[in-house]
């Protein structure tokens, strides 16, 4: 028994790599990437542009939930091809949730988002008290 796995364990790794790099050929692994996020941020408001070619607005879900903001889409694609008898169904499934925590000076009640040339862009204004203030001259008494 301790020759078999002495003789098996060295060729196990590449029979393994070997099915991984087939398989992956075949059925190209899920891609788990998300969408690159720019968050850029203003004396009046956090705007936050988040790319997302190919989507609808319909395929975007934002909401805020005491002080956490999450964008998350979902979309399903289903083609069936009946030919002769043969058919062939095709299944697409595409996902992401992102969530960002915000910080305590964004009015969350005043959040505006729009959906333009596959770019998702949110502008989250701040609160009165956090703008910067002009400078005030104090008078001395």
């Amino acid at each position: 028994m301790a020759t078999l796995v002495r003789n098996f364990a060295p060729v196990f790794p590449a029979v393994l790599s070997n099915f991984l790099n087939d398989f992956e050929r075949v059925a190209p692994a899920h891609q788990h990437s998300f969408p690159a996020v720019n968050v850029i941020e203003s004396e009046d408001a956090f705007k936050i542009q988040l790319a997302a070619p190919g989507l609808k607005k319909e395929d975007f879900k934002v909401n805020v939930h005491e002080n956490t903001l999450t964008i998350s889409t979902e979309k399903k694609e289903e083609n069936a091809e009946t030919d002769g008898n043969y058919t062939r169904k095709e299944f697409n499934f595409s996902t992401f949730k992102r969530s960002f925590t915000l910080p305590k000076t964004v009015d969350s009640e005043k959040i505006v988002a729009i959906y333009n040339d596959g770019i998702l862009g949110l502008e989250l204004p701040k609160k009165e008290q956090a703008k910067p203030k002009e400078p005030r001259l104090i008078e001395i008494a």
